[in-house]
């Protein structure tokens, strides 16, 4: 557990730290930016989320067949390269794709961690499980903000890119060194005559299903699709506080993006302990059903959302408060939506599967928003665009409160 908190929060390093760079890349190329309008900086930005996406739905049906350790590896070292492409480079197209190839990268990431704990936890430990894995990337998001905002104002734009990309290859050989896939079996057990060593995990995967199976029984759950559509909605919302938040501040409050970043760290504080207390409530209060305690954050992520922009704009302490709110609440229902409620919902032998194909409609939400978050910007400004950002959380809402008695199947225990 620890070490799938830690080798998945160390992918936020190389994707978060976007949001210190689009400061510069909005800069004019006299200012050492690369002069680019919000609506430019949105096709980069949704073209890693359609990668992830698609990486979603492609890796969530592998994770069921492949070595999560290997799936893993591929993908940090893979993103930590593609973060030191994307700060040499300056055209557009070739921006929006090394961004996009770094998307898919990104997406090796969550469904094989979803395999491994579907592998190590029962049904009635996974709401504490999965909220407290959510709150590595948390803690992640915290130093990477810190980290690539301070980067970006000694280096420039580009040192937002490249300092995360050296941590990253650090977190591979980590994660290489202690992940285990799944607890010793009686297999492993036998062999071993002297007991009083330490019996060696099993590093196989023993999937139940074909892909194809796999594949036809996720796309025909409809909670799952429940399930995609409110993540989809939250993703939007919560992608406009992750992407263009930092920018925002930057610009209302008249600050350097380094002293903004070290303001927006604390929004993954509140994420922090949203993350867990979400997953720890729905096992205590709600018999592990995902969707009541989903429902309700979302409703208040709208409410907060709704006053965020002015807030920003009349207080920093206000500010600085109204900011661990709202990380509380998008990341409570994201961790339950992207993990705890698809594994739970998920059908015989299919939990990464499940993840993946939730997961891939979320972010086809996030890449939407962040193209409607560019246009609106340019159009009317922050007001409107973050009065966006609440109507699409009040909708997340809505689809997760038609989930709100589901519960888990009994052979995805």
């Amino acid at each position: 557990m620890w070490t799938v908190w830690f080798a998945y929060g160390a992918f936020y390093f190389c994707r978060t730290n976007i949001s210190a760079a689009v400061p510069g890349l909005r800069e004019s190329v006299d200012a050492g930016g690369l002069g680019l309008t919000a609506t430019e900086i949105s096709y980069i930005l949704g073209a890693t989320k359609i990668a992830y996406a698609t990486g979603q739905l492609l890796n969530g049906q592998l994770s069921e067949q492949f070595a999560p350790r290997k799936m893993l590896a591929i993908g940090m070292l893979s993103t930590a390269v593609l973060n030191v492409l994307f700060g040499w480079g300056t055209a557009l197209y070739f921006l929006i794709f090394i961004w996009a190839c770094n998307g898919y990268s990104q997406s090796l990431g969550w469904t094989p961690c979803v395999r491994v704990l579907a592998n190590w936890f029962p049904v009635h430990r996974r709401g504490k499980v999965m909220g407290f894995v959510g709150t590595g990337y948390q803690a992640t998001a915290v130093a990477t903000f810190v980290v690539s905002g301070y980067a970006a104002q000694t280096f420039g734009w580009r040192g937002a890119l490249w300092v995360p990309a050296g941590i990253m290859v650090a977190a591979a050989a980590i994660m290489l060194l202690f992940l285990r896939e799944h607890p010793p079996t009686q297999e492993d057990v036998a062999g071993h005559d002297d007991e009083s060593k330490p019996v060696k995990a099993a590093l196989k995967n023993d999937p139940r299903n074909s892909v194809s199976e796999n594949f036809l029984l996720t796309l025909s759950n409809p909670k799952l699709w429940m399930l995609g559509i409110s993540l989809g909605l939250l993703n939007a919302c919560r992608y406009g506080f992750l992407d263009w938040g930092l920018t925002h501040l930057k610009e209302v409050q008249e600050t350097g993006v380094g002293k903004a970043a070290l303001k927006y760290a604390v929004l993954p504080l509140g994420a922090v302990a949203g993350s867990y207390l979400a997953g720890w409530a729905t096992d205590r209060f709600f018999g592990s059903r995902r969707a009541p305690v989903t429902c309700i954050l979302l409703v208040a992520l709208a409410l907060l959302s709704f006053a965020y922009d002015t807030v920003a704009r009349t207080s920093v302490p206000a500010t600085m408060v109204l900011l661990v709110c709202i990380g509380f609440c998008i990341y409570g229902p994201q961790v339950l939506l992207v993990g705890t409620a698809p594994a739970d919902l998920a059908r015989r032998g299919t939990s990464a599967a499940a993840a993946g194909f939730v997961n891939c409609m979320g972010y086809v939400g996030a890449a939407s928003g962040d193209y409607f978050t560019g246009r609106t910007l340019d159009a009317y400004g922050w007001e409107r665009a973050i009065f966006l950002w609440a109507a699409w959380a009040l909708g997340a809402a809505v689809a997760a409160g038609v989930l709100w008695n589901a519960t888990a199947d009994r052979d995805t225990k």
